[in-house]
């Protein structure tokens, strides 16, 4: 897929973030996954994001990660574009996503560098080598760690025509204004805290009107019914949805460090999609919180 195109698929729709299937012991499950991928794929996302941050790409090994994305688009060929998780130290990065170019995913989204911090001559020089490394497009992730600013975007789309979008994992609206405005129509922008949906509404008046949704792991018809009141500016529903759901959902989530995770993996196993546990440092859910997922999920209705 030319980045272009991959950049016209960016730019609208509802995106989302596949949970990795692990077994009991913990090791990837191609089959779970990949009926994941068949059950979610009707739904009508845009594309899937394979080996993402709620599929736990920070967990996984260059071997594992390779089956992740071979799986996903041997699974969702002609069905739904791949996206593929990427990120790490650069070279690792690269590796990734050439590895995601030769198993025939449609693109990468670039995730944080691990750990340290860097000035944006290095975030640039970070971002510029795996561009230049493959040839399908590539979205980057400003979050944690690598947090580019607008005039470091500038260059970077200079230098690389293959970077096509921009997701934003910060959250502050003045940084995000600037790069819209400064950008313009150069990217494709994604909306990409945790929990999107609450900051949706928001966006939208930014520019930024596509999202990620990891709920639409176990809820989709509701998350899907989520985005078209988004789009259609249909307040009434976002109001009842965010009142009903999302924010009692937010207060279990927020009981625990890298719940945003381990939540959607307790969803998953409630409505009768178990993708196994979370791997360390991540925490499952406890069976009170689990209780409290199962009321919220059970007053939404069939999916």
């Amino acid at each position: 897929m030319h980045p272009q195109e991959l950049k016209t698929i960016m730019s609208s729709g509802l995106l989302s973030f596949p949970l990795t299937d692990f077994d009991t012991q913990e090791n990837f499950n191609p089959k779970g996954y990949a009926a994941r991928l068949e059950w979610l794929a009707p739904y009508g996302a845009s594309a899937l994001f394979a080996a993402g941050g709620t599929g736990e790409f920070f967990s996984l090994t260059g071997e594992e990660y390779a089956r992740v994305i071979k799986t996903a688009v041997d699974t969702c060929r002609g069905k739904v574009p791949i996206i593929a998780g990427a990120g790490g130290p650069t070279r690792f990065a690269i590796q990734c996503a050439q590895e995601a170019e030769r198993a025939g995913a449609h693109g990468i989204l670039l995730l944080p560098h691990y750990l340290t911090e860097a000035g944006q001559e290095g975030l640039i020089a970070h971002v510029e080598q795996i561009c230049r490394s493959v040839k399908f497009g590539v979205i980057v992730y400003n979050r944690n760690v690598c947090r580019l600013t607008p005039e470091s975007l500038a260059i970077l789309a200079d230098r690389c025509p293959n970077l096509i979008g921009f997701k934003d994992g910060i959250g502050d609206i003045e940084l995000m204004s600037s790069v819209y405005m400064k950008m313009g129509d150069r990217f494709a922008y994604l909306g990409g805290l945790p929990t999107a949906e609450v900051y949706a509404a928001a966006y939208k008046a930014l520019g930024t009107p596509v999202y990620s949704s990891a709920v639409f792991n176990f809820i989709p018809k509701t998350a899907m019914d989520f985005y078209h009141a988004v789009a259609k500016d249909d307040m009434a529903t976002q109001h009842r949805l965010l009142r009903d759901f999302f924010m009692p959902y937010l207060q279990i989530r927020n009981k625990g460090q890298g719940y945003a995770v381990s939540i959607v993996k307790a969803g998953a196993k409630l409505v009768g999609h178990d993708a196994g546990p979370v791997r360390a440092p991540l925490t499952d859910l406890k069976a009170a919180e689990m209780e409290e997922l199962a009321a919220l999920i059970k007053k939404l209705g069939p999916q």
